[in-house]
């Protein structure tokens, strides 16, 4: 296994694993852990009710928020085919996110408690 940025190791080799790119959110410069909480629960439960295929194809959350200079960070895993739609979600919901590499993927094997939640469907 290599470590990775992100507490996600790399374990790449087996082709029949579905591929997630890792998807990261930003809270608004100084918004509180509180705040952004709510607002990407929010987020999810639109996407729960207006794109419920979409949702399911985020396979895990990142178990804590992550600093990034005055902001907040979430990290999630989702198949790469979703990301156009959460990148138009999160623009009209107004969820900043960093800029998804998508050369750059993950194993549901590299998801691994206590670090990451593996999202219900």
């Amino acid at each position: 296994m290599i470590a990775r940025p992100g507490g996600i190791a790399s374990a790449k080799g087996d082709a029949s694993l579905d591929e997630y790119v890792c998807i990261t959110v930003l809270s608004a410069p100084g918004e509180g852990r509180a705040e952004f909480s709510a607002r990407l629960s929010r987020f999810w439960t639109h996407m729960l009710r207006n794109h419920k295929s979409e949702f399911e194809k985020v396979y895990a959350e990142k178990a804590a928020f992550e600093p990034k200079a005055d902001r907040l960070t979430r990290q999630y895993l989702a198949l790469d085919e979703v990301t156009p739609r959460l990148e138009a979600e999160f623009a009209s919901a107004g969820v900043e996110h960093e800029t998804v590499d998508r050369d750059d993927t993950y194993s549901k094997y590299e998801a691994v408690a206590p670090e990451w939640m593996q999202i219900e469907h």
